[in-house]
């Protein structure tokens, strides 16, 4: 049957509107599901193995960990010693500390005079996170780089099972692990338990089976020494490093992968201020790499690619269709608007509960497959992943539309430089077994 072309051409642009900030994430929510499922499948089984036991390696090249930090007085002797349980046949513990004001200087350096695995690198002043990095890649003495930030609790086995692909895969760049929220005392570090595993999670295991992934996660990634000399390492002109440095990497057609059995315990923000600015630097980030890349993406050698950046595209056009809805709804209040603009109600309709439906149905899709990451069970962190769209998709909108004029109009790029972030809650560390 021909489609109605009457009407269709009587469609008003409220109608496209509503159909594309509904249809575009029952879309990709789906995507999102089965990508992530059949990753699990070919992956991810327990019978393929469980995360607290590594398959040995027939070959274990040393490896360096490098820890760049800024004023981490607080988190930093955990940090250091949870990576210092590393079990892994070699490997050294390199720490960076950019400049720091705060106790972080004299805190490694009297670690360092009890741990021979850990070397202390102190850079004068205060020159990002990219160029921290740098430095400690140029002073590793190892070809296998494992980065994490300097509030990370790296768990035993997370480098073996990064290492896995770096040495079974020759055109492997980098790896990314599993983040894992560890201050869980308010509802915004609930809600981010589920949003880590139904959002974060479950996009990097359905990117991964469909292509690419649009990035590493900063605070826990493995690096090929020879991948990052042939893009030029971090660029520290980028609100987010990790990012833009796994764009180039992929688009120089390296291979990353993502491994959920790769754990390392975070500390996530818990005030609104925290989360703005924390989610505000990704949004920047995102557009950043849109355009300074978005030109080569053109070409077909790029074509594997297109995919992801598709999609972080069309994110992008959401937000600011859902802020178009959020305003014609608004004006609809107070003044006439013609019927092509009217948007008669944000309140969910059919359309709205089959969304929210498909939303349910993927945390608990997302949080059964991270069930094995979890000491708690999956259906406690399902009761609060509910409030997640309220929140978080809101912030996303908001951060979105935010961060792309106020990236169009730098007028020059700056070296990207620490921030205080927020810590939250802290609370006794996690059992690493």
């Amino acid at each position: 049957m021909w489609p109605d072309l009457p009407r269709l051409a009587s469609l008003h642009a409220s109608d496209v509107l509503l159909g594309f900030t509904f249809y575009y994430p029952l879309f990709m929510a789906w995507v999102w599901i089965v990508g992530g499922l059949w990753f699990y499948l070919r992956h991810e089984r327990p019978a393929a193995g469980g995360p607290a036991r590594p398959p040995p390696l027939d070959e274990a090249p040393p490896c360096s960990i490098l820890i760049p930090c800024f004023n981490e007085e607080e988190n930093l002797e955990d940090t250091v010693a949870y990576a210092l349980r590393t079990r892994y046949p070699e490997f050294e513990v390199v720490a960076v500390d950019d400049g720091s004001s705060d106790a972080t200087g004299p805190m490694l350096d009297r670690l360092a005079r009890t741990h021979s695995r850990l070397r202390v690198i102190h850079l004068t002043e205060n020159q990002g996170k990219a160029v921290a990095l740098r430095v400690g890649a140029a002073a590793a003495r190892h070809d296998y780089l494992v980065c994490i930030d300097g509030d990370a609790m790296l768990h035993p086995h997370a480098v073996r099972w990064m290492m896995e692909h770096l040495v079974h895969g020759s055109r492997v760049g980098a790896v990314t692990g599993n983040p894992r929220i560890h201050n869980r005392s308010s509802l915004l570090g609930k809600v981010q338990v589920g949003e880590f595993s139904s959002i974060i999670g479950l996009i990097k295991r359905a990117q991964r089976t469909y292509g690419r992934i649009f990035t590493v996660s900063g605070v826990i990634a493995a690096f090929s020494r020879a991948a990052l000399q042939r893009v030029g390492y971090w660029n520290d002109d980028m609100a987010t490093e990790d990012v833009d440095v796994s764009w180039r990497l992929q688009m120089d057609h390296w291979d990353i992968r993502y491994e959920p059995k790769a754990l390392c315990y975070i500390y996530m923000p818990e005030t609104l201020p925290g989360l703005w600015r924390q989610r505000l630097r990704w949004a920047r980030g995102g557009v950043e790499v849109l355009l300074r890349y978005g030109r080569d993406l053109l070409s077909w050698r790029a074509r594997r690619f297109w995919g992801v950046a598709l999609e972080h595209l069309a994110s992008v056009t959401w937000s600011y269709a859902m802020l178009i809805v959020v305003v014609l709804f608004l004006l609809g209040l107070v003044v006439p608007l013609p019927p092509e603009w009217r948007i008669p109600t944000l309140l969910p309709t059919w359309a709205g509960v089959l969304l929210g439906m498909t939303c349910l149905i993927q945390f608990l899709v997302s949080l059964w497959l991270d069930r094995i990451y979890e000491a708690s069970g999956f259906l406690r962190n399902f009761f609060w992943v509910i409030w997640y769209p309220l929140l978080y998709w809101v912030l996303s909108m908001l951060t979105v539309v935010v961060a792309v004029p106020g990236t169009l109009l730098a007028r020059r790029r700056t070296r990207a430089r620490w921030a205080h972030v927020d810590r939250g809650i802290h609370a006794e560390n996690p059992e690493a077994k």
